[in-house]
């Protein structure tokens, strides 16, 4: 292993460090983080991720399986709710009786308390900013967690992915040659 690829991996482990002791709503930590070095498992979420563009017309998510695949590894960061805060809010667009009715037929399962997607939203962008004061190519993608979900390899509400990358040029926004 190259001594690139074994920082792009000690990135991954101090991105989930960051991401676990991000702020929470009320203390509740329900943020879960998997970090996925193996190809096979990267290639099984890239597959996935082509047959949803295929499944859905959406090109993005084929696009977004390429750069996978050319990925180090992968952080996936996502939020399984343990329920509402019961502020009875309304942000979530339900009261907080209404919310525990929830659908997982769809990409993400919900709804769910936005006060739990506060704290996901919180926990990527702590862990995006390890990555990016270490130097290590990376982007959350919301194509990559639909497809890590549907597969099993986390087990969440909701996810994002976080692919990671230590070449001479971004993969993940000079995608054009």
């Amino acid at each position: 292993m190259s001594s690139e690829s074994e920082g792009v991996r000690q990135a991954a482990r101090l991105m989930a460090v960051a991401a676990r002791t991000a702020p929470k709503t009320r203390g509740i930590d329900d943020i879960v983080i998997e970090i996925v070095e193996d190809e096979d498992t990267l290639d099984k979420i890239a597959e996935r991720m082509e047959e949803i563009a295929e499944e859905k017309g959406v090109d993005s998510f084929k696009r977004d399986a390429e750069c996978l695949r050319r990925s180090e590894c992968l952080v996936l960061i996502g939020v399984k709710s343990s329920g509402p805060c019961g502020l009875n809010c309304g942000m979530c667009g339900a009261s907080c009786d209404d919310i525990e009715e929830r659908s997982a037929d769809v990409e993400f399962a919900g709804p769910i308390c936005g006060f739990k997607l506060i704290d996901l939203g919180i926990a990527l962008g702590s862990a995006a900013k390890v990555a990016n004061d270490l130097v290590v190519d990376n982007r959350l993608m919301y194509t990559i967690g639909v497809a890590a979900r549907s597969l099993g390899v986390v087990d969440a509400d909701v996810v994002i992915g976080i692919p990671l990358s230590a070449t001479g040029k971004n993969i993940y926004f000079d995608r054009d040659g």
